[in-house]
């Protein structure tokens, strides 16, 4: 940045570009993890979620997409063969801002995590 230049950014440059490719394998990654060979437990899902989008969210951040507000959002529930069905609606830069989620099962929970990412003009 030239010094006394404006630093008025509204939109960001290409390589702090919110990417959700780069996003969802975090989440992948870190999801596996935490919750490989984990049993459903009631008493210790919200723990669980609240350390897993804790986790993810630093991941990202380390990831520098600066001036991006994140929004991590984690959802585990008991496998009990039944379907669920997850929309969110947001107002938003469809230039700019972005999402990236990814869905783990295995036979006692399965967990779904979105990370939004809305740049801050």
């Amino acid at each position: 940045m030239v010094e006394g230049s404006d630093s008025y950014l509204i939109r960001p440059n290409h390589h702090h570009k919110f990417k959700p490719a780069i996003i969802k394998e975090y989440i992948h990654e870190i999801v596996r993890e935490h919750l490989s060979g984990v049993q459903y437990d009631p008493e210790s899902v919200p723990e669980l979620t609240r350390s897993l989008a804790e986790c993810i969210k630093d991941k990202v951040k380390d990831e520098g997409f600066d001036r991006y507000k994140l929004i991590v959002q984690v959802l585990i529930g008991e496998q009990r063969g039944q379907g669920v069905k997850m929309s969110s609606r947001c107002l938003w830069d469809a230039d700019t801002d972005n999402y990236a989620e990814d869905v783990f099962m295995n036979d006692s929970l399965f967990c779904v995590v979105t990370v939004f990412g809305s740049y801050y003009y």
